[in-house]
């Protein structure tokens, strides 16, 4: 569709008949919304809402005059009419909903009923509906253009003639609602008498071969008999006791007519023969399209004695040779008027699953708060040196994910989900070195000097904001290639919305409450609803996007301790909610038996049942979230463990950790000793390459000594302290530096032991001197034979001193967190929406001013075009009368365009007025004024 028929729409008048289907009379809905039970009228929602849109239209039509070019007061008969009887709030609303639309601002109300109109915007629209309002969408896309409210209520809930079930109750208080919101975003417009759906929606919504409409509907008797020969109309008409008449344009309104009439269909179905009505009912839930044999054959799908009788009376239209189609009316007849076999006018219910008491609930979250964090610190510790190296493409090849996932004991799913989550937190990033490494930024090591408590809410409000989503990981992108974790293919813009979407239907729940998690899904699903549902044998359940977001949602949330068995955890809600209200009387007698008595004052604040608590599904801003973060901290704080100061040393060479260490023991114990296993108590076996480790760090069997009595409640075991000191006699006789690499040793005797071995045969080392051994491979490669020997060499410095090796060294610059990606434009605040709004007001008061007949202008639209002396001389003339002028005015790029001003000062050359388009006092040079025009009514 191009600009011109967008124009078209935003400018056609509503009498015409634009957008009705073809061969449909645009008078057959008007006049029964008065009678129809459950119209709005006398109370109800849409009511406001209409009476609201005509106190700011008689507001409006006040100040201006009239609301309709003509001057006559009356309905709108545009959408840009529409919108200029909207308030300021309206418009705000609508900016609000549809953010697209300020981008670029638009210069009137005119412009913003054009863009509104666009094919990209209305699909974006559409996509952020319920499913109710699509299904009200829908409906009026197969409806008669323009629909009255009462002939929209018949479709979505039946018309109690036949099949139907007459008004549905839910569907006659949910559709006020519906209409509502499609009313707000500009989608639908029209009084509750002459309803209009914007004409792209109507393109995009109306069934067709091409785009079938999840209503299962098919084309009207117009649009399928388009291409048919008058004579075979006539013969239709004859077949279902129709008089014949004289243009196909009367057969098509007579057989249209029969089809919805329901007691002359009633009468023409009793005649059918056997097997007729079991062709019809095959087709009237849709696909409305079916295929029939050869003439004279028998292709095996029914009799052709029924499909014959339907084709001869028009029941079923020809679409091709061999393909028939249900006419709308027909299907309409058949499902007692319904446009959908069920409206979903209500949201699904989230059935519990488990009810669990909230401080088992806590406990448990926070007790996986405490294993995410000892997770992701493991995690990063292990590639302190450097990590494996970035792909070529970017990310984290297969096989290192299979190898940090061993390294963690966990599957490869959930080691991806680590290794994001620490890279959205901004503590692991590249190197950007020649042979690019992942490894920890200096970030890391600010996050490990903060409280346990503060480390959770980083993690968990790095996690709520991004837009990465781990769940992808191992699987095919569109070019068939590997999805890799840490790669650039994982930002999925609707991942935050889905994240504070789930916990916020967590939040609904009582406290302790765990959800169904398929309930959770099919929610979400009545929310959003997927424009094309995937159907059809083999098809995943729960396979769109938003549906795999929430499962893995559900699953991270789990992981990271926002929730505890299923349900969330209070200090999850205060990310979530942040401070709860003030309460009244009532409402802390009925939350009181569901709190701690002895919990902080924020735990007992957040425990409020739901109707205290107000959740909102939409990402809090930045200041708003640090806030929650600091509540959140102050919650899980005293749930977490408190770190300890000793161990426990046992004969076996091993220490048991009976909870988490303070962090100066962790690190030097992870030096000293290695981790056997972790759980609730981490247990350390200390064993001579350990010990040699801790040695080459610097320390003397003396150090490690006076560590362990410092630190342990049990007393050293002497197999230890032999272990220490046998390593310690051992370490340092041999020294290696670098000649390229060479060994040096006061004992010759070693020396000799060392090339007499044939295992070292592979160093390719030779005697230089009685206490000097050459080798050609490089000191590292050498250290590391000779430790595999079992020696404990030491590494020299060309002054032939000690090298000491400390460990976590290597850290990348540092780095930014990976910004999330938007899906779509962000949503504007309240100073951006009442500027806009100001502004799009000024520049449609500037383009709909009466004007005078302007001298040198050719025609209606164009720029008024007079003489420089006489623009100035009527500038002037303004100046001294203050009132205002139209003038035509030419920016420095060449841009053209018409602005209502009212001149202040004229002088030097320019003129000084306050600019009505813009709304705010400005200079113009009086050269790139093309004309001047008074106004035939006076703004100001």
């Amino acid at each position: 569709m191009g600009t011109g028929e967008l124009d078209r729409e935003a400018h056609v008048p509503a009498g015409t008949s634009e957008g009705t289907p073809a061969g449909q009379p645009a008078h057959e809905a008007e006049g029964a919304a008065a009678a129809a039970p459950g119209h709005p009228h006398g109370g109800g929602d849409a009511h406001a809402h209409a009476q609201g849109d005509r106190d700011a239209r008689t507001a409006a039509e006040a100040q201006s005059g009239s609301d309709t070019p003509d001057g006559s007061a009356g309905p709108p008969r545009t959408l840009a009419q529409a919108l200029r009887g909207r308030g300021d709030g309206a418009l705000a609303a609508l900016l609000r909903a549809r953010p697209d639309l300020l981008n670029p601002l638009p210069g009137d109300l005119t412009q913003l009923a054009t863009r509104a109109g666009t094919r990209a915007s209305v699909v974006r629209a559409l996509e952020r509906l319920d499913r109710f309002a699509q299904q009200t969408a829908q409906a009026l896309a197969v409806a008669v253009e323009p629909t009255s409210y009462g002939t929209l209520l018949a479709l979505l809930s039946g018309d109690g003639n036949g099949n139907g079930n007459g008004n549905d109750p839910a569907v006659e208080a949910a559709l006020p609602r519906a209409l509502g919101r499609l009313r707000e975003q500009a989608l639908v417009w029209g009084g509750d008498d002459r309803l209009r759906l914007v004409r792209t929606a109507r393109e995009l919504l109306a069934p067709s071969p091409q785009h079938p409409s999840p209503t299962g509907l098919g084309p009207t008797v117009a649009e399928a008999t388009a291409g048919m020969s008058p004579g075979r109309l006539q013969e239709i008409l004859a077949a279902a006791g129709l008089p014949t008449t004289h243009d196909p344009v009367s057969a098509v309104e007579s057989l249209t007519a029969l089809f919805t009439d329901r007691e002359r269909m009633a009468a023409l179905l009793d005649t059918a023969p056997a097997g007729a009505l079991a062709v019809l009912d095959r087709l009237v839930w849709g696909p409305p399209y079916g295929t029939v044999g050869p003439p004279g054959g028998s292709s095996g799908t029914a009799d052709p004695t029924p499909v014959q009788w339907l084709r001869d009376r028009g029941l079923l239209l020809p679409s091709s040779p061999r393909t028939v189609v249900l006419p709308r009316e027909v299907a309409l007849y058949l499902r007692g008027g319904r446009v959908h076999r069920e409206p979903e006018p209500l949201a699904p219910e989230i059935r519990i699953a488990a009810e669990h008491r909230p401080h088992t609930v806590d406990s448990t979250a926070a007790g996986q708060a405490h294993t995410a964090l000892a997770t992701v610190e493991e995690l990063l510790k292990g590639w302190r040196t450097g990590g494996p190296a970035v792909l070529r493409a970017g990310g984290l090849s297969v096989r290192d994910l299979r190898r940090t996932a061993a390294a963690l004991d966990v599957s490869e799913q959930i080691a991806a989900f680590w290794l994001e989550l620490a890279y959205v937190a901004g503590l692991l990033a590249s190197d950007a070195e020649a042979d690019e490494r992942f490894a920890p930024t200096p970030a890391y090591d600010e996050w490990l000097d903060l409280p346990a408590a503060s480390r959770w809410t980083a993690l968990a409000t790095a996690w709520l904001t991004a837009t990465r989503t781990p769940g992808l990981v191992g699987e095919q992108d569109a070019k068939g290639r590997t999805v890799a974790a840490l790669g650039p293919d994982l930002d999925r813009g609707a991942a935050a919305e889905v994240r504070h979407r789930v916990l916020a239907l967590l939040a609904e729940l009582p406290a302790g409450a765990a959800p169904d998690p398929g309930t959770v899904l099919a929610r979400l699903r009545w929310e959003r609803p997927v424009r094309t549902p995937a159907s059809g044998p083999g098809t995943r359940e729960h396979s769109d996007p938003r549906s795999r977001l929430a499962g893995w949602t559900l699953r991270e949330a789990e992981l990271l301790g926002l929730t505890g068995r299923g349900a969330l955890a209070t200090a999850a809600r205060a990310l979530l909610t942040g401070p709860a209200v003030p309460e009244t009387a009532s409402g802390a007698a009925a939350g009181a038996a569901g709190r701690d008595p002895a919990a902080p004052p924020a735990v007992q604040s957040l425990a409020a049942p739901p109707s205290v608590q107000s959740t909102s599904a939409a990402p809090p801003s930045v200041q708003s979230l640090a806030a929650r973060a600091a509540l959140a901290a102050e919650v899980i704080a005293p749930l977490l463990p408190e770190p300890l100061d000793h161990v426990l040393l046992q004969a076996d060479l091993t220490a048991v950790a009976p909870g988490p260490l303070e962090r100066p023991l962790a690190e030097a114990l992870g030096v000293l000793a290695d981790v056997e296993s972790k759980g609730g108590a981490t247990v350390y076996r200390f064993t001579p390459a350990s010990v040699r480790r801790a040695l080459d760090a610097g320390q003397t069997a003396a150090d490690l000594h006076a560590f362990l009595a410092g630190h342990s409640r049990t007393p050293v075991p002497q197999p230890l302290s032999y272990l220490i000191d046998d390593v310690a006699r051992k370490h340092g006789h041999l020294r290696i530096g670098a000649a390229s690499a060479y060994v040096r040793c006061d004992d010759i005797a070693l020396l000799d032991e060392i090339l007499a071995d044939r295992r070292s045969q592979g160093l390719r080392m030779r005697r230089l001197a009685p206490t000097v051994v050459a080798a050609q491979a490089d000191p590292a490669a050498l250290l590391e034979g000779l430790r595999s020997l079992g020696y404990a060499p030491a590494a020299e410095s060309a002054e032939g001193d000690v090298l000491i090796t400390r460990a976590g060294s290597h850290r990348t610059p540092r780095r930014t967190p990976p910004a999330p990606v938007p899906d779509g434009p962000p949503v504007p605040d309240d100073t951006l929406l009442a500027a806009a709004v100001r502004a799009i007001r000024a520049g449609d008061q500037a383009a709909t001013a009466v004007r005078k007949p302007a001298a040198h202008t050719t025609g209606t639209g164009e720029l008024p075009r007079t003489p420089a002396a006489e623009t100035l001389a009527t500038v002037q003339a303004a100046a001294l009368t203050g009132s205002a002028l139209w003038i035509g005015y030419v920016n420095a790029e060449g841009a053209a365009s018409q602005r209502v001003i009212a001149p202040v000062r004229v002088e030097g050359g320019f003129v000084t007025a306050y600019d009505h388009t813009a709304d705010e006092v400005r200079t113009y040079p009086l050269h790139r004024i093309t004309g001047a025009a008074e106004l035939a009514d006076d703004p100001a």
